[in-house]
């Protein structure tokens, strides 16, 4: 086996002019674009596999570096340099351009402008949500085995028939030629979806050239400065309320920046946008969103597509009415949530009932919420107008927020968006289920083996499970449709054997498949891709209540507890529920308070790496979750609703403990500390 570095780009953008290299044995090889034999570029993403005329972003893959030693390979690779004749990058989406617009949104209900002239109030806000490391266990890594013109590629992801694809392209080799093989991945919230297809395309490139094993691994520092993060936003929203507190028309304005490349940015933004409109009624409403391109590594999907990022703003700026209004942010939201029969503004109607009320009630319920509340509003108003001293009294917030998730991607490939699932009864009594998607994880696989023992009772132990390429193509693990769609397939495979095992011999072989649905979107009638209404006709919902302390020394907000209230229809796993749900809390709780990843000039600097913190076990608080018990419903997706519920509750909470309008993630205690001194001066809010 030879061992594989990668080449980079010195320079955020410009011209590759060369690169230039040391003296090296014949055993090392350089690789570039122009020994590429097929396509440089990954499937449905205008992402080469080695770039060859321009660069992008610093850090981008230009060349790679094959050979036998680790040691002297390291060695070599250093002493290679990439020549760029430079131009002037962009890093901060700030000067948008028609040139730097990769999308654009626009959706229309009407006109608000009108409104805001004889509005009882209006309320506005600029909503930003900050860059966030996906911090997966392992960094990316691909071995790729060529012989016999048949290609195998071992790697981590969570989509592997986009590698299949992509290498093939890459390679001018019939997709029946490679083989992936997909390794158990864990967590990864969504950060080992398409960028897997890079790695495991270079590694294909060198096996292919060399004829020989090739193995690219990342260290740790290079994955976590070159692979995709959740996508930076600024969102502002301004609301024309009437007399009775409700929303007459709303006007929002979405900036996504996205990075280079362009990697699943029509499906980020309309997410986005999507979550900016919420689950309230909003009026007459003006929507505007673009995605922006910069000079950073690509951006991409983290728990939810870009659909919490627009929960966040949209459930902020409904607190902001609320506390304006002096009533409690719950009952506002419970008065102006979508009613029955409603339609998603992308013109998706919902086949179930928004239980938006019966949520809150629950998460309220458990948490305490509105006497809580209660006292910490009347603690809040009864500082007002006093000399601040923060040190006085301990300062508590308590918050709460609501939203819903889809369980698929609103817009299809080269793939067509149709996706399979394969079971095959033996004559030995055996069943086995052959899907692509590797992701799915030991309790999927129980569930399944439950369905086959009650439909059709068959051992559990002798349910056997493949994945990979080599069986049927059951798209992308993401958006919880491990366990709503591939687990549906699972089932009604079960049932169409139940139906011929009596009559038909064994072995007994069925398919079952799912296509999208067609709509045009947003209500329009154009020449855009349609999207899936399947993806969000049956939502997840979901509320969460979080109740926090400043601590009066570092006046870092200290969260006392979690509640959270799901509507997840059918659980087929109480235990597999919660832990998805709890993990997300986890990692939206550092959304919320420290993950601050910033670039510098495009770089993230090396003291991000070291001082990059998740939290550790005994900082964990503790995690509350109750569900909406209904098994007549299908299963939903709910693995990403802590995303969207938890940030906007989160700062609402430190807001109200605070006595100022904090509109960022994260909150940290630098801002907090800004705010006290705000108080101390006068100047606070």
């Amino acid at each position: 086996m030879l061992y594989a570095l990668t080449i980079r780009s010195p320079a955020a953008r410009g011209r590759l002019v060369s690169i230039e290299t040391p003296k090296f044995p014949g055993s090392y090889t350089l690789i570039t674009a122009a020994q590429i034999p097929g396509k440089n570029q990954l499937e449905d993403f205008p992402v080469p596999i080695l770039a060859s005329d321009t660069v992008s972003y610093i850090g981008e893959p230009v060349a790679l570096l094959v050979g036998p030693d680790e040691a002297k390979l390291e060695d070599y690779a250093g002493r290679c340099t990439a020549v760029v004749r430079e131009e002037v990058p962009d890093f901060s989406g700030n000067a948008v351009s028609e040139e730097s617009i990769a999308k654009k949104r626009e959706y229309t209900e009407g006109d608000p402008e009108p409104l805001f002239a004889g509005a009882e109030s209006v309320v506005k806000g600029v909503y930003t949500t900050g860059i966030q490391e996906h911090w997966y266990s392992e960094p990316h890594g691909a071995v790729a085995v060529f012989g016999n013109g048949k290609i195998t590629i071992h790697t981590a992801t969570q989509w592997p028939f986009h590698v299949k694809r992509s290498a093939a392209k890459v390679l001018k080799m019939e997709p029946s030629a490679v083989d992936v093989d997909p390794a158990q991945i864990g967590v990864h919230l969504d950060g080992k979806l398409w960028y897997p297809s890079l790695i495991s395309c270079q590694a294909a490139l060198g096996a292919f050239i060399t004829g020989k094993p090739v193995k690219l691994m990342l260290t740790r520092e290079e994955d976590y400065r070159y692979s995709p993060k959740r996508n930076r936003t600024e969102i502002h929203i301004r609301s024309a309320l009437g007399s009775k507190g409700e929303i007459l028309g709303t006007e929002i304005r979405v900036t996504a920046e996205t990075g280079a490349r362009n990697v699943f940015t029509g499906e980020i933004l309309d997410h986005t946008c999507l979550g900016c409109l919420g689950i309230y009624r909003l009026g007459k409403i003006d929507l505007q969103g673009i995605a922006v391109k910069t000079n950073i590594p690509p951006q991409g999907p983290l728990g939810g597509f870009g659909l919490s990022q627009g929960f966040f703003a949209i459930e902020r700026h409904v607190s902001r009415i609320a506390d304006s209004l002096g009533e409690d942010p719950a009952e506002w939201r419970k008065k102006n949530c979508l009613a029955k029969n409603s339609s998603l503004a992308i013109g998706i109607p919902l086949k179930n009932q928004a239980p938006v009320t019966e949520l809150i009630d629950t998460a309220a319920a458990m948490s305490g919420y509105y006497r809580r509340w209660a006292s910490y509003e009347l603690l809040r108003r009864s500082r007002q107008g006093r000399e601040w001293d923060i040190n006085s009294e301990p300062l508590r917030g308590m918050g709460i927020a609501a939203a819903y998730q889809g369980s698929g991607l609103l817009y299809s490939g080269s793939d067509k968006g149709a996706y399979s699932v394969e079971l095959t009864l033996e004559k030995d009594g055996a069943l086995e289920i052959k899907t692509s998607i590797a992701s799915a994880g030991a309790e999927n696989i129980r569930i399944w083996r439950t369905f086959a023992s009650e439909i059709l009772a068959v051992n559990a132990a002798q349910v056997r499970v493949q994945c990979g390429s080599g069986a049927p193509d059951s798209g992308p693990g993401c958006l919880s449709r491990n366990i709503t769609v591939i687990t549906r397939l699972v089932e009604k495979c079960c049932q169409a054997i139940r139906k011929q095992r009596f009559r038909d011999p064994l072995p007994i072989t069925v398919r079952r498949s799912v296509r999208p649905g067609k709509t045009a979107p947003w209500g329009r009638e154009n020449n855009e891709k349609p999207a899936d209404p399947n993806a969000f006709a049956r939502p997840g919902w979901g509320a969460a209540a979080v109740e926090i302390e400043i601590d009066a020394i570092s006046l870092i907000p200290r969260i006392r507890g979690i509640w959270i209230a799901v509507d997840g229809g059918r659980i087929h796993s109480q235990a597999r529920a919660r832990h998805s749900l709890k993990t997300s809390a986890i990692q939206a709780l550092d959304w919320c308070s420290r993950d601050a990843l910033n670039y510098d000039q495009g770089r993230i600097s090396r003291g991000f790496l070291g001082g990059y913190a998740i939290s550790g076990p005994m900082e964990i608080p503790p995690i509350y979750i109750d569900f909406l018990w209904n098994d007549n419903s299908p299963p939903k997706g709910i693995g990403e609703l802590p995303f969207s519920c938890i940030p906007a509750a989160y700062v609402q909470a430190v807001s109200q403990a605070m006595d100022h309008p904090f509109e960022k993630l994260p909150v940290t205690a630098e801002d907090v500390w800004e705010a006290a001194q705000l108080k101390k001066t006068g100047d606070g809010a």
